[in-house]
């Protein structure tokens, strides 16, 4: 039963823009999260692959002018609408990417919670010392992932893409805020390393690739993949074999959520409410794939 308050008759209008989403638990958790304060919330999955900056800046517009208190930004549009807002949260302009929109006078501030939320997420595998953590990717999410690392001190952070020239972007960036080592390959990066983050899309439904050769996986290490749908992606799935920790990217879909509905609304939501909605999706979406 919900929870009814001064806020009962109060709409909540947002979303998130970006392709393709449909398999988003994000409807779900925001809006159970509402209903638990007292909230009439609607989550709207904006669905547009393909779009250009003008095409972006018209959805923009509209949510500025629809009611929307603000939406979600995920792939491929996180870094995209940097240049199209109207002003970014201190994080967000020092990593030149964006997850969260929150709209505040008609203004269009930007925000990012993959940062926040994974540092949350990813605390409890740090060890006091000796961190050396493998980023792989350096799109949105990864560079909310090696943010998140810089804030947590750890001191040895490598960062791999297919692309160099993004990663050395990267480097320079986080040079500001800790410091980080451009590896030339996948095994420079794992080399003595004791976590290895997944900060691409491989592994997300329908794709079953894993971004690094199992053989280089090890039971001492601790793996974590921002990738949730399937919640053990191929890479998890290698790591549980080789004895690794693992963490799914259950966590950081919750904690990045709450942190975007807080400032969405002012309110704290709780983050059991919105874990057990991100169960819910995920065993509807098993079952779905494992019929019985």
């Amino acid at each position: 039963m919900s929870k009814r308050g001064p806020a009962a008759s109060k709409k909540l209008l947002t979303g998130l823009i970006g392709a393709p989403i449909a398999h988003s638990a994000s409807p779900a958790m925001h809006e159970r999260a509402a209903e638990a304060l007292g909230l009439r919330g609607h989550y709207q999955l904006i669905e547009v692959s393909g779009a250009d900056a003008r095409g972006l800046s018209m959805m923009l517009e509209g949510v500025r002018r629809l009611g929307f208190a603000g939406v979600n930004v995920t792939f491929p549009y996180k870094e995209a609408v940097v240049p199209l807002l109207d002003e970014l949260a201190p994080g967000a302009a020092a990593m030149g990417a964006v997850n969260t929109v929150v709209v505040k006078d008609s203004r269009l501030i930007g925000h990012n919670t993959d940062t926040t939320g994974f540092a949350r997420a990813v605390a409890p595998l740090l060890a006091p010392s000796g961190n050396a953590v493998a980023v792989i990717g350096t799109g949105g999410v990864g560079k909310a992932i090696a943010f998140a690392l810089a804030s947590l001190k750890v001191a040895d952070i490598r960062i791999f893409d297919s692309e160099p020239a993004r990663a050395e972007k990267l480097a320079a960036l986080l040079a500001k805020h800790g410091s980080a080592k451009v590896a030339k390959s996948v095994e420079d990066a794992l080399k003595g390393a004791t976590g290895l983050v997944n900060g691409t899309p491989v592994g997300m439904l329908p794709n079953r690739g894993m971004p690094v050769p199992a053989a280089l996986l090890h039971g001492q290490m601790w793996v974590a993949d921002a990738v949730y749908s399937p919640l053990i992606t191929p890479l998890l799935a290698a790591a549980q074999a080789k004895g690794a920790r693992i963490m799914t990217g259950r966590e950081l879909a919750i904690y990045q959520a709450a942190d975007a509905f807080e400032l969405f609304t002012g309110l704290a939501p709780s983050t059991e409410v919105m874990g057990e909605a991100f169960d819910e999706v995920m065993a509807a979406r098993s079952a779905a794939y494992h019929p019985a």
